[in-house]
């Protein structure tokens, strides 16, 4: 039996990528909707913890991103100091670059903290109003 210091667990999140697998109905212009409610990272600043939900919808065009990807992938932030708005954008950029969406809408929902309550929205492809709702 071999023992490591890394837990197996860890090792998954710090090698977390993004995996795909061919969409099985190409053509056909469908949402998938996904909710990831134990987002966490550490404020750049202080280094204290930021918890957030992240909700993420997406139309496919070839590739489907693959859920315990994105869930090992989402993990990988916990100990990354970032800030709310780079956190939202990077998820959003890393997202495109391997499932090549035809579009995305992430939001990410930032528990209060010091009775701060914060939420980014961004979208993919890029609209001049930021394709949200106003």
């Amino acid at each position: 039996m071999t023992t490591t210091s890394e837990p197996y667990g860890e090792r998954l999140i710090r090698e977390g990528e993004l995996l795909t697998f061919p969409n099985p109905r190409p053509g056909r212009h469908y949402w998938i909707r996904i909710t990831l409610p134990e987002f966490t990272c550490k404020c750049p600043f202080s280094g204290y913890p930021d918890f957030a939900t992240i909700y993420l919808d997406y139309i496919p065009d070839q590739r489907v991103v693959e859920l315990k990807s994105i869930k090992l992938y989402i993990n990988s932030y916990r100990d990354k100091r970032i800030a709310h708005e780079a956190a939202a954008n990077q998820i959003l950029d890393d997202f495109v670059a391997v499932a090549a969406p035809l579009a995305v809408r992430l939001k990410a929902d930032f528990n209060p903290r010091g009775n701060v309550h914060t939420v980014i929205e961004v979208v993919y492809p890029d609209s001049p109003t930021g394709g949200l709702a106003e």
